[in-house]
């Protein structure tokens, strides 16, 4: 079922990676980079339910990955000395200081404590979150749920319009224009896109939704849900309210499951990748913001962009993420990467760097999982990675690519 390649010296990798195949329905890729070079590069399985084959080209949408790639574009800005982080965001957008929102900065919204995570409180109907303007409106009415900067609470759908609009208000650019010709253009990248171009469509592979009529997983029935469970064993108070207002369900589903909507951006949710594209854009972060002669920041700004903003338990995502700026904390099965830092989506999907051993790795695919975040699939794919450099480290043994 796997086609690529893979160098030896990370075969736990493809071991993982045929084990995620062997348990899906649909498909997936797998990409790593180590120290600049690609080690990993594979896929396999259906990318829709007549059986069509996952190809090398195939685009998947990843949910919350976006994120990570549209804070990538902000960072940017600030590398080029268009905004700073602790700008109040009115300094650049001045429609936005309305109803208590004066003081929240730049880095506010990038560290998900603006209090502005409530979008189905924002939605008339679920297209609206196809209309830019519209929800650009919506967030400069909003009042935040909290005073900003005091609490953090996972700006699920909210995080894209917010940090994709500041974007466009110091580049000029759209947050689909700039993660082209500023991102993807310059690395090369084969599948990178928040609003897809309509002769894209054709490489999308189909989502299988998870099984059930909740299928974020919510469990607003009887019995003790995943997420309570999850508070309960870390002594955190939850309320579901805020998480469903938090992800706009059931709006955010109805509309990705839409194949029409991905030609409009929604930067925190509805980005097509493939692995191949989202590894790449981490190797360039996890080599110091630098890669094949593309330099996307500077390492002064990557330092900035990825220290540790806050450790509290999250309001929504319930766990403490450890958020750095528009990225958390990578966790595998091997444990947390210290330094590491990325994003994984809902369902599944994930990228992320980790500096320290010069990693970089993504995961995309179909069958989507009922975790909000912390998908078992990633997590034993990262761990592998990390075992295989780790291994390398300590006892470096010559490699080369090889099919597989």
């Amino acid at each position: 079922m796997t086609n690529g390649t893979c160098d030896p010296t990370f075969g736990a990798v493809a071991d993982a990676f045929e084990q995620v195949l062997d348990g899906d329905a649909g498909g997936a890729a797998v990409c790593v980079y180590h120290r600049g070079s690609k080690v990993v590069d594979l896929w396999g399985g259906r990318r829709d339910p007549a059986g069509e084959p996952w190809e090398d080209d195939t685009l998947a949408v990843s949910f919350s990955t976006t994120k990570g790639v549209t804070a990538t574009a902000l960072h940017m800005c600030v590398d080029r000395g268009l905004v700073d982080y602790d700008d109040p965001v009115s300094k650049h957008w001045p429609a936005f200081a309305q109803n208590g929102k004066e003081a929240i900065t730049v880095r506010h919204l990038l560290c998900h404590e603006a209090g502005l995570y409530d979008v189905a409180s924002l939605l008339q109907s679920s297209e609206q979150l196809l209309d830019w303007d519209a929800m650009v409106a919506a967030l400069e009415r909003a009042r935040p749920a909290h005073e900003p900067g005091t609490e953090n609470a996972y700006h699920a759908v909210t995080f894209g319009y917010l940090v994709g609009e500041v974007v466009r208000r110091v580049s000029g650019l759209t947050i689909t224009e700039f993660v082209r010709t500023q991102i993807a253009e310059p690395l090369g990248l084969d599948g990178c896109y928040v609003g897809l171009p309509r002769s894209e469509l054709r490489r999308v592979s189909t989502l299988i939704p998870p099984p059930g009529e909740d299928p974020m997983n919510l469990g607003r029935g009887e019995g003790a849900t995943p997420l309570a469970a999850m508070a309960e064993s870390l002594g955190i108070e939850i309320s579901l309210d805020v998480i469903a207002g938090a992800l706009g369900a059931p709006h955010t589903m109805h509309v990705m499951l839409d194949p029409e909507s991905l030609l409009y951006p929604i930067p925190a949710a509805n980005g097509c990748f493939t692995a191949r594209s989202l590894a790449r854009m981490y190797a360039a972060l996890a080599a110091g913001g630098e890669l094949d002669g593309v330099r996307l920041l500077s390492a002064e700004t990557l330092a900035r962009a990825t220290e540790v903003q806050n450790t509290r338990p999250d309001k929504v995502i319930v766990f403490p993420l450890h958020w750095r700026l528009g990225y958390h904390l990578v966790f595998t099965s091997a444990g947390i990467s210290e330094r590491g830092f990325g994003h994984n989506g809902f369902g599944g999907s994930g990228a992320w760097a980790d500096p320290d051993r010069g990693l970089a790795a993504a995961l995309t695919l179909n069958t989507l999982g009922s975790a909000i975040q912390g998908d078992p699939r990633f997590m034993s794919i990262g761990g592998a990675a990390m075992g295989c450099a780790d291994a390398l480290e300590s006892s470096p043994v010559p490699g080369a690519s090889s099919a597989r």
